[in-house]
């Protein structure tokens, strides 16, 4: 750690973002580092200034998605995205840093780091042995000391073995230190309900991770959002889990040749509408979005929201869509008892109750193991006909 530390250096840096003081403030139950050019630290040989804590997270007004696709930007890959993002902070801050398996000459098991090794080295793109537990625990200690790494799980699965080291490292670290230290670190990498890939290798665990204190959680859906979450991360005081859908890396969408930085706590409207909400993220977005088209040959006018971040929850964009709409429909891929759907449903009722029209629906995965036969595997997840069935008995 030592060398690296030596050959990645120190260097001081300057960054400008955007003015937040007109953005609107929602309740969170943890700790979250206001994102601000005010509260960057100063390094003076390796030792940092403690980031400002606030307890409540930013939320604003959604930006416009499909300003992403100009006609000067460039057509990326899902996965290509994410590197892209990655190399252009690496680049941009030599604090910058990535660990895990195969990351390094191989380019990762889905391509995202591929050819950073060739220009950054070995030791900014280091390759761990199949030892999770080990390199999480590594950069925990790396970001304490200055870096910034970022962690990508071969398979989100086996980011359980470091569940010790996320949780009561990772995420509690800044408050047990008295403020000492901020983990400016990232943990990606790919899960979901794959293409037979077994229960080992189709675990959805955004829900094992939201109760763990002082982590902000964030999933991506497009090329556009990934590559600018990505970056967000990267530059966020706090420790962010980025989770990443395998069935997704081979999406391709045109993003902006220039430079863009999404905000960590921001919904996106996906589709504006005056019937019911339909709240999603990651992969279900576009089973979402397939059924409301048969939604809309029907006579329906859903209004879809990809939420983004899993934590905190953007509940000012959720909440002005649930007073316009009065119904609430939670789509997800995680499983139904202790997901992000029941949180989700738990934060509306909480804030919001008295504008519903109707009790919140939550379509989330079985409570079973993922099967291997393809045919099983479907039927655990929720399919665009129960999304259509759910939307006409929540509109009657």
């Amino acid at each position: 750690m030592a060398v690296m530390l030596q050959s990645v250096g120190m260097a001081s840096i300057s960054a400008t973002f955007p003015d937040l003081s007109d953005k609107f403030s929602v309740r969170c139950s943890v700790p979250v580092i206001r994102f601000d050019a005010s509260s960057v630290p100063g390094w003076i040989r390796g030792t940092r200034k403690a980031g400002k804590i606030t307890a409540k997270a930013v939320a604003a007004p959604s930006e416009n998605a499909s300003s992403a696709a100009s006609k000067t930007g460039h057509e990326l890959l899902l996965f290509e995205a994410l590197g892209e993002g990655l190399r252009e902070e690496m680049e941009r801050d030599p604090r910058v840093c990535v660990m895990g398996e195969d990351v390094g000459h191989y380019g990762g098991s889905y391509k995202v780091t591929k050819d950073l090794a060739k220009k950054f080295g070995d030791l900014r793109v280091l390759d761990t042995p199949i030892a999770e537990n080990s390199f999480t625990g590594m950069a925990i200690g790396a970001a304490m000391t200055g870096l910034r790494p970022v962690i990508e799980g071969m398979n989100m699965g086996f980011l359980l073995l470091a569940f010790n080291q996320i949780s009561d490292n990772c995420g509690m670290l800044h408050y047990t230190s008295g403020g000492q230290f901020t983990i400016p670190t990232v943990i990606r990498g790919p899960g979901g309900v794959g293409r037979q890939l077994g229960a080992e290798h189709s675990q959805r665990l955004e829900s094992y991770f939201q109760s763990v204190p002082g982590i902000q959680m964030v999933a991506c859906s497009t090329p556009y959002n990934a590559k600018g979450l990505m970056k967000a991360a990267i530059r966020s005081e706090n420790p962010v889990i980025l989770f990443e859908h395998v069935l997704l890396y081979n999406l391709k969408e045109r993003i902006p040749d220039e430079e863009y930085v999404l905000s960590l706590e921001e919904a996106e409207m996906v589709r504006p509408g005056e019937h019911v909400t339909i709240l999603t993220y990651s992969r279900m977005r576009y089973h979402v979005m397939q059924a409301a088209k048969t939604l809309v040959n029907k006579g329906y006018d859903p209004e879809v929201i990809d939420i983004r971040s899993l934590k905190p929850f953007d509940l000012y964009t959720i909440g002005n869509s649930v007073k316009k709409t009065h119904r609430v429909l939670i789509v997800e891929e995680c499983m139904r008892t202790g997901g992000i759907g029941a949180s989700l449903t738990a934060a509306i009722n909480e804030n919001f109750h008295d504008y519903l029209d109707a009790p919140i629906v939550c379509l989330s995965s079985q409570d079973v193991p993922t099967p291997y036969a393809g045919t099983l595997e479907e039927w655990t997840v929720v399919q665009p006909p129960q999304i259509v069935t759910a939307v006409e008995q929540l509109c009657q």
